[in-house]
């Protein structure tokens, strides 16, 4: 399997001399009057169902510099909700986007062929960790990747049965959301969901009772209540079709899991005859200084999704399953606008950066990253936990170190101070933080993140 390039990490793309030399530089009252505009027009004719934190209207971007409609300049931790792996406009992918629109724009290739989504498929296939012969379907979205997922595993193995964890989020389409469990909100007023899911518990060291004295013992805790409870009470193994677990849970609070979790998952697996499901839609695709997250614990998966930074901002999914696994007829599974040939151009090119490069920078300015966390971390009572894996980091907000006590309030308050002060971040789970800057970050933006995080945490004490 291809890897990242074993040398020093290239700095990455030089921002403009001019326009973003400094930055964040904040130049109006937030929002400002052009904005104003485009959110009184947004809260006219756009579904109220979106959850925006804070007023942000974008205009145009480069690197991790973000401008809005009223030139204010934005260090953007968050990529996109971590889609922009390469920053905004990266020159090698506009380069293939501008290649792709000059040649064509769609031609289904659910029935027909083209070059840019067989060489994408080849790529992807070789980059998955285990070692096995791959097949990819391509889709849209993450939730569209999760939902071929379910289809698939259902499919081969003829069980009607799907495990997912509690905490965990997988899309918002109706089979998604029926193995989702993160937030209440997310479906409210949507029954009946899809039958066939039952949850575990996800290892949450930070959470974990304190009973179970090290991570590894939590993590057993909750594989032994898969086989000691769910299977022995809810439903029989040899019912269950799939287990489908974020290797790093995402939505949840970018909860890193301990090291004998995935390994004792995939035990289970084989034991009962069961597909183990990687959803890498939010931790794949070198956010974590692997390909995909879950080679951290040297465990394969026999299926995997993934979307968010494959193609650096344009829409694409894709699903990676062995070869026999994926082996269903003409016809079972299909998408009009899955694997677009100009989509595919910008996901091989957004490939060749990670292996070049933007993997290992990934690791290196994330260890340092999470370091400097860490030393704010011991200046600020409110910061509970800091965990993550190279440049998927997160804070976990409460009201004091001694007490664990959860602080949403507190989180949310931190989000918009960061915003005035300049710096786009998001929270997740019920009260954390998360850091997902494009994966070309520096270490100086790291600082000007820290330094500005500090503001914020120090201004609404």
């Amino acid at each position: 399997m291809p890897t990242a390039a074993a040398k020093k990490p290239q700095a990455a793309p030089a921002l403009s001399n001019d326009r973003y030399a400094a930055y964040p530089l904040i130049k109006t009252a937030l929002p400002g009057p052009k904005a104003k505009e485009a959110i009184a027009l947004d809260t006219q004719f756009v579904s109220p169902s979106y959850t925006r934190g804070y007023p942000l209207v974008i205009a145009k971007g480069f690197g991790l510099a973000a401008e809005d409609v009223d030139g204010n300049v934005f260090l953007d931790f968050t990529a996109g909700i971590a889609v922009n792996a390469t920053g905004y406009c990266h020159p090698a992918v506009v380069k293939a986007i501008k290649e792709g629109a000059e040649s064509f724009q769609h031609m289904s290739g659910t029935d027909f062929y083209y070059r840019e989504q067989s060489e994408l498929a080849k790529v992807l296939a070789e980059h998955t960790f285990g070692g096995f012969e791959r097949r990819v379907f391509f889709s849209n979205s993450g939730t569209e990747s999760n939902e071929c997922a379910l289809k698939l595993a259902r499919w081969y193995t003829k069980r009607q049965y799907v495990l997912s964890f509690r905490g965990s989020f997988h899309g918002r389409t109706y089979g998604s959301m029926s193995i989702g469990c993160s937030k209440a909100i997310h479906r409210n007023h949507f029954a009946p969901l899809p039958a066939g899911v039952v949850h575990g518990n996800y290892p949450y060291p930070y959470r974990a009772d304190p009973h179970l004295k090290t991570p590894e013992a939590v993590a057993e805790d909750c594989l032994s209540y898969i086989e000691n409870i769910v299977f022995k009470k809810e439903i029989l193994p040899e019912e269950v079709a799939g287990i489908i677990v974020e290797p790093v849970q995402g939505e949840g609070g970018y909860v890193v899991p301990p090291a004998n979790w995935l390994k004792g998952l995939r035990r289970i697996c084989d034991k009962h005859g069961i597909l183990l499901i990687y959803d890498e839609v939010q931790s794949g695709m070198g956010r974590t200084g692997k390909f995909f997250a879950h080679e951290h614990w040297g465990v394969a998966g026999d299926i995997i999704t993934t979307a968010k930074g494959i193609a650096s901002g344009l829409p694409l999914g894709a699903v990676i399953a062995k070869k026999e696994i994926m082996s269903w007829p003409p016809g079972s599974h299909a998408s009009t606008f899955g694997g677009n040939p100009i989509a595919c151009r910008a996901a091989l090119a957004t490939i060749k950066l990670l292996d070049d490069e933007l993997i290992e920078n990934a690791r290196e300015v994330g260890t340092y990253f999470k370091q400097r966390m860490e030393e704010l971390a011991a200046r600020h009572d409110t910061i509970g936990d800091v965990r993550g894996l190279g440049l998927m980091l997160a804070t976990e907000i409460v009201k004091s170190k001694a007490s664990k006590e959860r602080n949403p309030e507190l989180r949310n308050k931190l989000e918009n101070a960061a915003f005035e002060r300049g710096l786009l971040i998001l929270g997740c789970g019920e009260n954390t933080i998360r850091f997902c800057p494009p994966l070309t970050v520096n270490k100086a933006e790291v600082d000007k993140c820290v330094e500005i995080y500090d503001e914020a945490l120090k201004a609404t004490k």
